[in-house]
């Protein structure tokens, strides 16, 4: 069965985030002065061929873990759907 996973990586909310940073001081600039403390991350969309849906989940996890988000200085977190 295929499923998609929609995976989104954000840097941990202690840490500094200089681009998040560098929009929240422009947005004064652009008209937008009610925004502030953005937080920019990645999204990631990915096919998964899997049994079941638990086996789908591991196999995220264990590519987020792996490769998709450095767990140091970022969190992860996902949706899985069957197509």
């Amino acid at each position: 069965m295929k499923y998609v996973a929609e995976i989104n990586v954000m840097p941990h909310k202690n840490l500094l985030d200089p681009q998040g940073k560098a929009v929240s001081g422009s947005m004064a600039a652009i008209g937008l002065p009610q925004i502030s403390n953005v937080r920019i991350g990645k999204h990631i969309s990915i096919e998964i061929e899997a049994e079941h849906e638990q086996e789908a989940t591991q196999k995220v996890d264990e590519a987020c873990k792996k490769l998709l988000a450095n767990q140091v200085m970022e969190y992860f977190e996902y949706t899985i759907h069957a197509v």
